[in-house]
């Protein structure tokens, strides 16, 4: 049996037994994993707070072959905001969601995790627009998972000027000739196309820090969403908890 401590988030939580819990934990290394929490749900637990659902803690796992056993824990940010507000903790969810949808057991989940978190920061410690938060995530998400769209020139006859568009089905900005002929080219306004080259191309610490009218807000929104849907094979809605 090897004892093995890391950092993580609690992604998903299951009640086993009259006292356990099946967690679910993204870290940085291991990527994805399953972890059993035995006597977790006991009151006078010392596992109680850090088995949460979205408890990002420090903790202490033995591995058996390929099943781990939380032994103790640490917490390090409970995004208590999130807990008590039903609409933050909505948004939480559907992102965390999508984080468990591409994410898997041994992968370097680093950059993945530090978006995850910046964006929990955000939904739990600002008052910005939960749609725009979220849209801003999508974009940056599917830059870590390859999908980076061609943002420097129309993809199709590489002008670097009046590019008005943003194509779906081809991964990138268009002009407005080449979008003619694409049914999946959703129109932008410059503010909009500014913000994606921003969103995947600054600092990860940054991508949240800049604000849009509430139009190119949309268009940010829509574009990502679609985007997102479109490469991951799948349609994403926000559902009410309760």
């Amino acid at each position: 049996m090897k004892q093995i401590k890391v950092n993580g988030i609690i992604i998903a939580e299951n009640n086993m037994g009259d006292f356990d819990k099946m967690l679910t934990i993204l870290t940085p290394n291991l990527g994805k994993i399953g972890c059993s929490a035995k006597g977790s749900r006991r009151p006078k637990s010392l596992l109680l707070s850090g088995t949460q659902f979205l408890c990002f803690g420090e903790y202490m796992l033995f591995k058996s072959q390929d099943t781990y056993t939380m032994n103790s824990c640490e917490t390090i940010e409970m995004f208590y905001n999130i807990r008590t507000d039903l609409d933050k903790l909505t948004y939480a969810s559907y992102i965390t969601k999508i984080i468990n949808d591409v994410t898997t057991e041994n992968q370097n989940s680093f950059n993945t995790l530090k978006l995850f978190l910046n964006t929990l920061y955000m939904i739990s410690e600002t008052d910005k627009d939960l749609d725009f938060i979220t849209g801003i995530f999508k974009m940056r998400l599917l830059k870590i998972l390859g999908f980076t769209p061609n943002v420097n020139e129309c993809v199709c006859c590489k002008l670097k000027e009046k590019l008005e568009y943003f194509s779906i089905k081809d991964n990138g900005f268009k002009c407005l000739a080449c979008s003619r002929q694409d049914t999946s080219a959703l129109e932008m306004s410059d503010p909009t196309k500014n913000s994606i080259i921003y969103i995947l191309k600054s600092d990860p610490k940054k991508i949240f820090s800049f604000e849009l009218s509430e139009n190119c807000r949309k268009e940010l929104e829509l574009i990502s969403n679609i985007y997102l849907n479109e490469k991951l094979e799948k349609e994403y809605r926000i559902e009410k908890l309760f």
